[in-house]
């Protein structure tokens, strides 16, 4: 039988992976004493990789595929495929950012004001470049973690991952300027995407890794309204698509069936019950697919 070898990410990303997977339809078991965690599919074998080495090991081969920040695709060089962009993070659905931060009482107010100073970061390459495009000479050393308190005693500045920035406030740390957005990408190698199976499953795990993204923030909305208010309440209902409207037994009632931003729910329900919409139903989702 046919394998797809897959990298999940160890690390920050890990739990949240596993939980995505499990909306997409795979069930992911991780044993903390194995780098092998079991799937319910017999056609994928997994195995966890740090995020920082993914994409290195999908160029060369090691692994048909894997998900990884776009950050470190960048920051090793590595050539590969990107197949999907899928916006999650290790504790919300957002992009995360790289940013160069100063102790509060820094007298460094720009990436100018760096000239010669020393800088410590886990992106080494990214903070180079960055430096090469201001026209600024500085040091920069790698940071094995902790980066945080590196300030000031260890290095003037750091360029330090972040999603609110709360952990950097919390280290009485300020931010500077933005280097790099990022967000989490489904790569794979290019010769497994010439073997027609493999692409086909790699392509399979993207739509549906896709799909159950675009779900976790949207439900499903089930209402019946008499025919004769129908304009009134479609024009108080946004959807994904245009509704999908069904005849009931009585022909004077229709049965609506939508999907909406979960946020805005609590504002639309109660339009909708004011639109004389009857019979409102809620209803999570685990997959959009368009």
């Amino acid at each position: 039988m046919p394998s797809l070898k897959l990298g999940v990410p160890k690390g920050s990303l890990q739990d949240s992976t596993v939980e995505l997977f499990a909306r997409a339809g795979w069930r992911i078991s991780v044993n903390s004493r194995s780098y092998y965690p079991a799937i319910d599919d017999p056609e994928i074998e997994c195995m966890l990789v740090r995020a920082q080495e993914m994409a290195r090991y999908v160029e060369h081969g090691g692994l048909d595929c894997g998900l990884t920040g776009n950050d470190w695709i960048i920051e090793s060089g590595a050539d590969v495929q990107e197949i999907a962009e899928l916006v999650y993070s290790k504790t919300s659905l957002a992009r995360v950012r790289w940013v160069l931060a100063v102790a509060e009482n820094s007298s460094i107010n720009s990436v100018k004001d760096l000239e010669g100073k020393v800088i410590a970061t886990e992106v080494v390459h990214i903070t180079q470049k960055y430096l090469e495009r201001n026209g600024v000479k500085a040091r920069v050393e790698f940071s094995w973690g902790a980066t945080e308190v590196k300030v000031p005693k260890l290095a003037d500045a750091i360029v330090e991952i972040t999603e609110t920035g709360s952990s950097l406030r919390a280290n009485r740390l300020r931010i500077v300027d933005t280097l790099l957005e990022s967000s989490t990408r489904f790569i794979a190698n290019r010769a497994a995407l010439s073997d027609p199976w493999k692409r086909e499953k790699i392509d399979s795990l993207a739509m549906l890794l896709d799909g159950a993204i675009k779900a976790y923030s949207r439900v499903g909305l089930l209402l019946n309204v008499r025919r004769a208010d129908l304009d009134n309440l479609l024009a108080a209902l946004p959807s994904l698509r245009n509704p999908t409207i069904s005849q009931l037994s009585d022909p004077n009632w229709v049965a609506i069936n939508t999907i909406v931003e979960e946020k805005t729910v609590r504002q639309l329900i109660p339009k909708l019950k004011a639109a004389r919409a009857e019979g409102i139903v809620e209803y999570p989702l685990n997959k959009v697919v368009y």
